[in-house]
């Protein structure tokens, strides 16, 4: 901005000597030590490594660690699952507390032991989220019945007589106890047949 500005003053300053002068100044400014590169000269190849390694390479491991390598894995598998255990024990490692997955979903994720043991908690626990599932609703009522969906579900008109047409199906899923009992009755007013699963 600041050349733009001297340009245009200096072209103001020659406006008296009656010369004009037509659009901007063309200024190139190169570095200093800019050389231009050799076209005959091939690049540089750099090998790089198959993996990278942020602390770079390593030392080879001692003898020592070597030796107590191959002990632990000859030991039978009991005993190498002792090994974490005690290990800890002796450099007074804080134990690791299980985290809470209620809510989350793992899927196929969760190991298999694990996912035995998260099966018999759930037996144990209550079922908090419901879903509604519309299963019919009378002929004559359907109006009213897409009205109360459209209540409770925030569609617009035509997907709620979308939704409504494909009977049976889930009106809302993961809903509280009251509220998909309040649904429920709001449905068997208009006129349909509503469950929750």
């Amino acid at each position: 901005m600041k050349l733009i500005a001297i340009a245009r003053a200096a072209v103001h300053s020659r406006a008296s000597l009656r010369r004009v002068v037509h659009g901007f100044l063309q200024v190139r400014c190169f570095q200093h030590d800019f050389v231009p590169r050799d076209p005959s000269v091939k690049p540089k190849k750099y090998k790089y490594p198959a993996f990278y390694d942020p602390y770079g390479p390593r030392p080879p491991p001692s003898e020592k660690i070597v030796q107590l390598a191959e002990q632990i894995a000859a030991l039978p598998p009991e005993e190498r699952r002792q090994i974490g255990p005690a290990l800890g024990l002796k450099l007074s490692h804080p134990k690791l507390e299980t985290i809470s997955t209620e809510g989350m979903e793992l899927g196929s994720a969760a190991g298999g032991g694990a996912g035995a043991g998260a099966a018999k908690v759930e037996e144990k626990k209550e079922k908090t989220a419901f879903d509604v599932k519309l299963e019919k609703f009378d002929a004559a009522a359907k109006i009213k019945v897409i009205k109360e969906v459209r209540a409770f579900t925030n569609l617009g008109l035509k997907e709620a007589k979308e939704l409504v047409e494909k009977v049976p199906v889930v009106l809302k899923q993961g809903v509280t106890k009251d509220e998909a009992n309040s649904i429920i009755e709001k449905i068997k007013a208009a006129g349909g047949s509503a469950v929750m699963e």
